[in-house]
């Protein structure tokens, strides 16, 4: 079912797992979202989280990187692990070893669009061949007993847009939901997001799974109107979040108040901006976290005149006691701009 009474509110549900009214999904995003990421998402307010998207043919050879990415941690639940491929029987094997490190879903990437995946006949290159995908999708469902879902697009391009019948196929073969981008694979991520035909699959009487949509959500206000205007169970959140947790708290609290949250502060941008650094160190080694964090600090700095000084010397610095340093001065310098702004 995709709701079930419960008292007076109506719970979405992926199988038995519920995730809130109106829930508000971390979208999986190769080398953003890992653990350290996940937990400042987490901490404010994401429902449901995945994993980087993970390789069935690294899994299979035991590639020390995707193998990292099958890390999942209680505080993060309910958590899926996200898979992507072409051939049936490394999916099918990949999802057995998922199955084993006891996510609470498997979800199957048919979207990415970047050229090397859709090189090797994963992600959104599938959506040429939908017969091919629903025996990926098979395999999987057959070889374990987590729920899968799948996260897809609207189609290769502007002619085989063949979405709806996609989300037909794969629920009669047993997928509990689906998480739909609101764009082909010809497009990128250019262009603005149709969620037409996402709505028209959420309306179709005949799909009972929750339908999820994607793509283009990067305010409070947009949220709402899409909530209302296509019906979606909920809403997958990508890029907005990088450097930007607070948009889950900002929309949660527009959708109860329908009110603006005020945005964070500069201590608060700080902070959660140490926590993922620490959380990146803590996982993956010093050296590694130092270097992958670098991608980030443009983001949790953005929008603060003349910041691009303090920018270049964190990420020209290995040493995690100054990368600290730097950021105390960034909080100090900015915080009293912000109290003399006040």
């Amino acid at each position: 079912m995709r709701k079930a009474l419960r008292g007076q509110d109506f719970m979405v549900r992926i199988a038995n797992i519920e995730i809130g009214e109106f829930p508000l999904l971390l979208a999986p995003m190769e080398d953003v979202s890992d653990p350290p990421f996940r937990a400042v998402c987490k901490e404010n307010g994401a429902d449901l989280m995945y994993t980087e998207f993970i390789s069935s043919e690294g899994l299979i050879r035991d590639a020390i990187k995707s193998r990292q990415k099958l890390d999942v941690f209680d505080y993060e639940k309910p958590i899926g692990i996200q898979i992507f491929g072409g051939d049936e029987e490394a999916m099918a094997m990949s999802a057995k070893i998922v199955d084993a490190t006891n996510p609470d879903l498997l979800d199957i990437n048919f979207g990415c669009p970047v050229k090397k995946v859709v090189c090797k006949g994963a992600g959104a290159a599938v959506l040429k061949d939908i017969d091919l995908m629903v025996r990926l999708t098979k395999a999987c469902i057959r070889s374990t007993n987590l729920p899968v879902t799948v996260k897809t697009r609207l189609g290769w391009d502007e002619k085989t847009k063949n979405i709806e019948e996609v989300a037909e196929r794969l629920q009669d073969i047993g997928v509990k939901a689906l998480s739909i981008h609101g764009r082909t694979r010809m497009q990128l991520y250019k262009g603005e997001a149709d969620w037409t035909l996402i709505g028209k699959i959420k309306n179709n009487p005949r799909i009972h799974i929750p339908i999820f949509g994607n793509g283009d959500i990067d305010t409070p206000q947009k949220a709402l109107e899409y909530k209302n205007r296509y019906g979606v169970d909920g809403i997958m959140i990508g890029r907005a979040a990088i450097g930007y947790p607070w948009i889950f708290r900002e929309i949660k609290h527009y959708m109860a108040t329908g009110e603006i949250l005020a945005p964070p502060t500069i201590a608060e941008r700080l902070q959660a901006c140490r926590k993922h650094l620490q959380g990146s160190v803590s996982w993956k080694g010093e050296k590694v976290g130092i270097l992958e964090m670098r991608r980030h600090y443009a983001s949790y700095l953005k929008g603060l005149s003349h910041v691009k000084e303090y920018r270049t010397r964190l990420v020209t610095t290995d040493v995690l006691s100054e990368i600290n340093g730097i950021l105390g001065e960034v909080e100090d310098h900015y915080s009293n701009i912000e109290l003399q702004l006040a």
